[in-house]
């Protein structure tokens, strides 16, 4: 395994990435490599209940980051508040399209979010039992 160091300027400082990490320019992944990455990023939305706190994150693994979420292991706002309910998600294929979608998302008003809750889920059913059903 050929091993690859960042420089400072570009924002990792001296961390280790293998031949196909995708912050290396020369990954075969950015070449165009024949084996394809099926990885997905998610957009989510917890809530504490209908119409209640809300919470908006991103991840690339879901069902682990709401597990995560529901079992108080994330020190913060979803501990601190009680927000623990799946209501929304959205797949991305890429990191960047989902980290643009989350900021996005979270400078929307209350209303805009609550209803894009309600139009896929209008009774803020928990989604995370989809997963685990």
């Amino acid at each position: 395994m050929r091993l690859y160091a960042h420089k400072a300027r570009q924002g990792f400082n001296n961390k280790i990435c293998d031949l196909r990490c995708p912050y290396n320019p020369s990954s075969p992944r950015r070449r165009g490599s024949t084996h394809p990455v099926n990885k997905a990023f998610y957009v989510y939305i917890l809530a504490g209940a209908k119409n209640g706190t809300l919470y908006i994150g991103v991840t690339s693994n879901l069902p682990q980051r709401i597990w995560q979420h529901k079992e108080g292991l994330i020190d913060g706002f979803t501990s601190q508040y009680g927000v623990h309910m799946l209501v929304w998600y959205e797949q991305h294929e890429e990191a960047l399209a989902a980290i643009t979608r989350e900021k996005q998302l979270k400078k929307w008003n209350r209303a805009w979010k609550i209803s894009l809750v309600e139009r896929t889920n209008p009774h803020w059913r928990d989604l995370y039992l989809d997963f685990t059903a």
